[in-house]
């Protein structure tokens, strides 16, 4: 046990040593969010106004205030659950890193078990993910702060940072698994830049989820970082949706907020079927406890003592 944590204590700070890498991963998901803020929320909004346009008199009931600070919320939840894909590839950087420098022949020469060599790297990379991606949700939650209430309760808080822990543990297994088959720093960061290219589709961030065919819907609810974000919308979003349905009174029934529900994508949806929340969690656990278990089998087979 002694040797695993001083590895994953070697491995977190190998990685937190790179100051300059971890500031620009910061930067990128706080930028990224301002220019959210500044020209995409004005679509979402318009969209909603123009929907609403058939209901003047529950459009009426519906402060501009809250309808700017759902789409704030809702862009934040983007950022996070793209920093809950990045973040962690970016941490695993160390395992290519080591391969490179052949850093990782001196570690095994140790008498450590391959499986704690493998589990120390996932742990460090994890924590620094976790580490990370709090940081940039705590500050995007103080920003919106500034623009007014976000009707989000102290345990929904903690509930949304468990939640983001759990996206990017499983995030970190599951890209495990690749990072072992990379043999230099170059391939991982062209795979990086795929990444990022892809993770805010594949999560809704751009477009919602809900505005794709049912293959497509399925195809992206397959990836764990999908149902997390899920999970965060309800979350972060909850309060404000249950304030937007008290200032209507029921004079809609809870159709609108329904209709935002719908989409945005507050529910999975696989092979046609909505996904309830209890079964997302299983499924997540299911990813999970498979890329564990490939991972420690491929790493102790690619390295036989």
């Amino acid at each position: 046990m002694k040797m695993y944590l001083g590895l994953t204590k070697r491995n977190m700070l190998v990685y937190l040593k790179d100051r300059q890498a971890i500031l620009f991963s910061l930067l990128t998901s706080i930028i990224v969010f301002a220019l959210y803020l500044l020209f995409l929320r004005n679509t979402f909004i318009d969209a909603i106004n123009q929907a609403l346009a058939e209901a003047p008199m529950i459009r009426e009931l519906i402060r501009d205030e809250d309808l700017n600070m759902f789409t704030n919320i809702k862009l934040l939840v983007g950022i996070i659950g793209s920093a809950a894909i990045t973040i962690p590839f970016s941490c695993l950087t160390t395992v290519t890193r080591d391969r490179e420098n052949k850093v990782d022949q001196d570690i095994l020469a140790t008498p450590v078990r391959r499986w704690q060599i493998i589990l120390a790297y996932f742990t460090a990379s994890s924590l620094c993910a976790i580490l990370m991606t709090f940081v940039i949700m705590t500050i995007g939650l103080v920003i919106l702060q500034q623009f007014g209430n976000l009707y989000i309760t102290v345990p929904g808080i903690l509930k949304a940072y468990g939640v983001t822990a759990l996206g990017c543990v499983s995030s970190t297994a599951l890209f495990m698994n690749i990072v072992l088959f990379f043999k230099s720093g170059s391939a991982s960061s062209a795979f990086f830049g795929i990444l990022s290219a892809v993770s805010g589709f594949v999560i809704g961030a751009y477009i919602p989820i809900s505005q794709f065919s049912g293959r497509v819907q399925t195809v992206c609810n397959l990836f764990p970082a999908s149902h997390i974000t899920i999970l965060l919308r309800n979350t972060l979003l909850g309060g404000m949706l249950d304030h937007i349905d008290g200032g209507i009174g029921g004079l809609d029934g809870g159709e609108f907020v329904r209709a935002l529900k719908d989409l945005f994508t507050f529910q999975a949806k696989m092979f046609g079927n909505n996904v309830q929340t209890g079964v997302t969690l299983i499924y997540i656990g299911v990813i999970l406890a498979v890329s564990l278990s490939v991972m420690i089998f491929t790493y102790s087979r690619k390295y036989k003592k």
